[in-house]
């Protein structure tokens, strides 16, 4: 028997020298004091502390997107009355002083234009509700006439006031008035919350610009300077240059309005110049609709008049007014502006449409200091026209490309008179050496 130690266990002696090694346990042995590695812990309380704060960080994100859209919408608005502040700084005001006054100026004729426009529409509602029986007796008076029906306009009058259509539609309009007046509060909030970030960024813009130039190396702050000023540029000029055409297209609506005796001429032709050209593609479209409708109701041949006359000035000012006013501002060409508005739209609504061009043609600018440019060479084929040679060039390797997959001898009759001589040579040349 093998000799037993204190422990217990059989005494391990060195085997003989070719014997076989002593058979070992029957399965591994489990490690002693096996236990979590120390980096584990504080990787899973990582991973949850971000994923939490990526939570956290969209949830916020989400809640505060229309703030965030007002500070852009703000932001471009200040960069827009930057030049003028700028200029009244310039000449000792104060830029708070002349910033209030900017603005004051701006909410002076938006005011007075929603005033003249509101009494303009008050008065046309109030004429439709008076001429409203006539309109209604000529109709029934048609229709009986056409029909041999026996309508009365009393009987139709009672049928409407008893009505259960009538009676829902009052009880929903009655219960829509709260959520009317909360989006009407809710806009005015937006207006004044926009109105006071765009009024702090153009009375302290030295202060901001100084502040985000605080934090970049002197390198990037000549780039972000460079790139701010490029922006008020763009964005002021877009801005000019719109009022002047708007300026340019109500003076052309007007006369054209005051010619055909249309009421409300100069408010309809306010209305023509901004809508045209502060809403982007389908501006001009929507600002004819309203002379349009007022015109149908003085004579059916003046709106056909109307209509003539706002396609004829929209192509004028498409290629005669527009590219000479904004060919130092704006220059992008029409089909980015197109582009950048359908984009602008989608990915912020009636806001990105507003902003999308100037932000477009800002962007342009500050690419186009940095990209370098080549002269092109005089080449036909840049105005789209081939050379002399090219045509036949082609058909005749057309030629030899069909001759060669039908595997016969490809004819020289269609080549060049150079070429076949080259290849002459060359046989006869070949010919001599065998």
């Amino acid at each position: 028997m093998a000799p037993i130690d204190e422990t217990g266990q059989a005494a391990r002696h060195p085997s003989a020298p070719g014997a076989p090694p002593p058979p070992g346990p029957s399965g591994p042995a489990a490690p002693s004091g096996a236990r979590m590695p120390r980096w584990l812990p504080r990787a899973m309380v990582l991973a949850l502390a971000l994923i939490a704060l990526f939570q956290l960080g969209s949830w916020a994100f989400h809640e505060l997107t229309g703030l965030l859209i007002n500070i852009l919408i703000a932001f471009f608005l200040a960069l827009a009355v930057e030049p003028a502040v700028s200029w009244m700084a310039a000449r000792g005001v104060r830029r708070g002083l002349g910033t209030f006054l900017v603005f004051l100026g701006v909410l002076v004729v938006a005011a007075g234009f929603v005033t003249l426009l509101g009494s303009m529409l008050a008065g046309q509602i109030i004429k439709i509700v008076e001429d409203f029986p006539e309109y209604l007796d000529s109709v029934i008076n048609w229709v009986n006439t056409h029909f041999r029906t026996e309508l009365r306009r009393v009987d139709i009058q009672e049928g409407l006031l008893r009505s259960d259509w009538l009676r829902n539609y009052v009880q929903n309009s009655a219960t829509g008035v709260l959520d009317v007046s909360a989006q009407v509060l809710g806009g005015l909030f937006q207006l004044l919350t926009i109105g006071l970030f765009s009024f702090y960024f153009a009375a302290d813009g030295p202060r901001l610009r100084r502040a985000v130039c605080s934090v970049l190396p002197p390198a990037r702050q000549a780039e972000v300077l460079r790139a701010w000023e490029i922006a008020v540029n763009k964005t002021g000029g877009y801005l000019y240059s719109r009022g002047l055409m708007a300026l340019v297209s109500g003076l052309a609506h007007y006369v054209l309005l005051e010619i055909l005796e249309v009421p409300y001429a100069p408010v309809l032709a306010v209305w023509v110049g901004l809508v045209s050209q502060f809403i982007p593609t389908i501006g001009t479209y929507l600002a004819g609709a309203l002379p349009m409708l007022i015109a149908f109701t003085v004579d059916p041949w003046y709106a056909l008049w109307v209509l003539i006359f706002v396609v004829i000035y929209q192509q004028f000012e498409n290629y005669v007014l527009q590219p000479k006013l904004t060919a130092r501002t704006v220059d992008i060409h029409p089909a980015v502006a197109f582009g950048s508005v359908v984009m602008g739209t989608a990915l912020l609504g009636a806001v990105g449409a507003l902003i999308a061009i100037p932000a477009v043609a800002t962007l342009q600018a500050f690419l186009g200091a940095y990209v370098k440019r080549y002269d092109v060479t005089d080449d036909p084929r840049v105005h789209g026209h081939h050379r002399p040679g090219d045509r036949g060039s082609l058909v005749a390797r057309a030629r030899r490309l069909r001759d060669l997959r039908q595997g016969t001898t490809p004819s020289r009759s269609g080549d060049t008179g150079n070429t076949g001589s080259a290849e002459g040579a060359g046989d006869t040349g070949d010919t001599g050496d065998t």
